[in-house]
């Protein structure tokens, strides 16, 4: 009992104490890793291993910490796939999966940071949605197009309509281009115009399909201005 209330203590002590909502929100998701966990689930359950792989600097034990906090908060839950995987997965629940405007605005804001580094690790999830923050939807008016990915072991549609873009798992085969090749290479090709020959005479890139959409495709988000 002694050491149950030490360690309700210590939630407390670690909580804002803070009605405003926004210090509710650090108060749920403010643990560090806490929101990149939540990152990589944002296109669909995982594994734990998977979590791992794609979080390289976080720890098993961090990692269960955070999984736990997540699912007591509501923002996540585990389950069970059927056999014959019949294993464990995490995925966002519908309130969890809310949260995307946040990380694109997040994203679109530390964008403009002097001290950002791109050549840091950068996941498939940390690409799409990078990608679905930065579009501008002036330069894909009037587009309509299939763009495949096939990202490590996972393949993704990007469908490009209206002016907005969607993106989702799914089998690249019969886009109209597919590329493929590492999240950092793709993010060298879309926000540092690297050119689509060099990375394909080096071995990182491989483009099937419209070359020109690929060309057309990859100046569709421009980053905003660093601030001064």
């Amino acid at each position: 009992m002694k050491l149950e209330n030490v360690t309700h203590s210590a939630e407390r002590r670690r909580r804002y104490e803070d009605a405003c909502a926004t210090a509710h929100a650090m108060d749920l998701v403010g643990e560090r890793w806490a929101l990149l966990v939540m990152r990589e689930l944002m296109f669909g359950p995982k594994r734990f291993s998977e979590l791992r792989a794609d979080l390289p600097g976080i720890s098993a034990n961090v990692l269960t910490q955070r999984l736990e906090g997540l699912e007591a908060a509501g923002v996540l839950l585990r389950r069970r796939l059927p056999p014959p995987a019949s294993a464990q997965v995490y995925e966002l629940t519908a309130w969890g999966l809310e949260s995307e405007p946040i990380f694109q605005a997040l994203g679109r804001w530390a964008a403009r940071s002097p001290l950002h580094d791109p050549t840091l690790p950068f996941s498939a999830a940390s690409l799409l949605l990078s990608l679905r923050a930065m579009l501008d939807p002036a330069r894909v008016e009037g587009m309509a197009a299939r763009i495949g990915f096939r990202l490590g072991r996972e393949g993704f549609v990007a469908v490009l309509a209206e002016g907005s873009i969607e993106i989702d798992h799914g089998d690249p085969e019969g886009a109209d281009a597919v590329l493929e090749g590492a999240p950092p290479v793709l993010a060298g090709l879309i926000y540092a115009g690297q050119p689509m020959e060099a990375l394909e005479a080096a071995g990182a890139l491989r483009v099937e399909g419209d070359r020109a959409l690929i060309r057309r495709f990859a100046t569709l988000f421009p980053l905003p201005p660093k601030a001064g």
